[in-house]
Parts: C-alpha cells; structure tokens; sequence
C-alpha cells in the first residue's frame, strides 16, 4: 500500500499526449501522486484534468522553447509547491540511413529528444538541490545502446541521452538526486506509427540493408511485444526505489540484444587487448 509520503510526491512529465507518456502519468494519478502533465497540444491532456481534478494540472510545453520550459517548472510550483520526480518522456524517432539524412529534420530531432531533455534537466536541478532530493527519469531507448541500420541518426540523439543519464548519477548522488534512464525496445506505441519523421530522399542502393529493416519495423507496428501499461507501472515504481538502477531496460528484446552486444564487445577486448596495451609508454625499467 501506497504511503502518504508517497502519495505526497509531485510529478513533472513531458511529452503526455500519446504513447508511454501518457501512461506513466495515468498509472502515477491512480496511485495518488500529483501530476503536472504536459504537452505542445494541451487539449490532448483533458482527460487527465477531468479524471483527477485535485491532482491533475495540463499545461502547453514544448521543450524546445526554453521560455515554455522555463514557465512549465514556475508552474509546477505555483500549483503544488515543490517538484520530486521530473519524467523526460518527449521524443520521436527518424528513419533514415546516414547518407540519406536531412540536416535540418536531424538537428530538429536533437532539439527535442536531446536538447529538450538537457533544457528541462538544467530548469528543476537548483529545486532539487535545495531540497537534498528528487528524481530524474529519462526516457531513453534500446536505441540508446545499441545503433542499428536506418536509426542511427535516432540513436546518436539517445546516447547523447545516456551521457547525460551517466553523469548525472554520480554528479547528483551528494544530494541523494536519483537518476534512472529507460531503454525501451519495440512496444505497442505510435512511435512507429504517427510520430515517426522519415527522410524525404531514400537512395535506391540501400534497399537490401537499411530500408529492408525499416520495412521490418513497419510491420512490426502494433505486433511489439513489450506493453507500454506495464512499463508505465515499472517507471512509476521507481519512485519508491531506495536505490533505482542506472538503467532500466524494458522488454525481453532489450535484454537479449544487449546482452549479445555486451558478449561481442568482451570478445573484441579480448581480441585486442595486447594492441591496446601497448599504446601506453612502457614501464621504466628497474
């Protein structure tokens, strides 16, 4: 059972109209946390404020506008007083090989899924730290440890995600500020779906490689296997972990892809090692 400490905490979500979002703010409303919900479409968030009118706040965000940023975290304090959990869920992803790649649809992406993230991260960090607590949780992805033919561009935006993710852990860790990042494979979203951004200029020579995989995730949509409704119950548990994970990964695809890339990657070390050593000045002799 929930406790009143527990119930007391305050939520600051991003990204809420659709997809993982959207769960993680309803499963934090029915525990009986406090939710600032948000999204670039505040109409999209009505049913949170209906469902849970004492608890629920929807406000207009996009995170690539620092101003909105800015005023989404005055917000949150205006109406509950304080901030204990910021969730960074907004994102989308893009399809393309490198070659293909548009700058402007790329620099676009790292805007929200990286630059948006930092943005929001850099806004609550001062709070949290007068307070000696808090927690952050990125919305990472599979992505964001492993790179793949035609996510690639996606992928360099999540680990850029990661990085920070990483760091923070032990920059924060003096004031007792956990930071946990998700890394979700394939689930049951419209991430594949509506959201999806994909280059405008496909090049006929990487049909076998990289479009053959995009074709591969098309029908995938809506077959995934991991359900975003228990992932939004994990992501919310963690706000009673004393001491949450670095990373968190989400689905049986997850944790077998990593671990065959954890494997190939011991096995290169190994391979290697000797060139690798001997890049260091030898010892001094006796």
């Amino acid at each position: 059972m929930t406790s009143p400490v527990e119930e007391d905490k305050v939520w600051l979500i991003t990204g809420c109209s659709s997809g993982m979002g959207r769960d993680i703010a309803f499963e934090a409303l029915e525990r009986g946390y406090r939710v600032i919900t948000s999204a670039r479409n505040p109409s999209t968030l009505d049913e949170f404020v209906e469902r849970f009118p004492e608890r629920a706040r929807a406000i207009r965000l996009d995170v690539t506008e620092e101003k909105e940023v800015e005023a989404a975290f005055a917000y949150t304090l205006r109406s509950f007083g304080q901030l204990d959990v910021l969730v960074n869920n907004a994102g989308y992803g893009y399809l393309a090989a490198i070659e293909e790649g548009e700058d402007e649809d790329v620099r676009a992406m790292f805007e929200t899924n990286f630059w948006g993230t930092l943005a929001m991260t850099k806004a609550v960090l001062p709070h949290m730290r007068g307070r000696r607590s808090g927690q952050i949780i990125n919305n990472s992805s599979q992505a964001g440890l492993m790179s793949k033919p035609g996510t690639g561009y996606y992928s360099m935006t999540k680990y850029a995600v990661e990085a920070l993710s990483e760091a923070l852990v032990e920059e924060l860790a003096p004031w007792e500020i956990k930071v946990t990042a998700i890394e979700a494979g394939p689930f049951r979203t419209d991430w594949a779906g509506r959201s999806m951004k994909r280059t405008r200029s496909p090049i006929e020579d990487y049909g076998e490689t990289v479009h053959a995989r995009l074709a591969v995730i098309d029908e995938l949509d809506g077959h995934q296997l991991g359900d975003p409704k228990r992932a939004a119950r994990a992501i919310v548990d963690l706000a009673r972990c004393e001491a949450p994970p670095r990373q968190l990964l989400m689905s049986r695809v997850v944790l077998d892809a990593y671990r065959t890339k954890l494997e190939a990657v011991r096995t290169s070390l190994d391979e290697w090692e000797e060139v690798t050593l001997e890049t260091d000045f030898p010892p001094e002799e006796e």
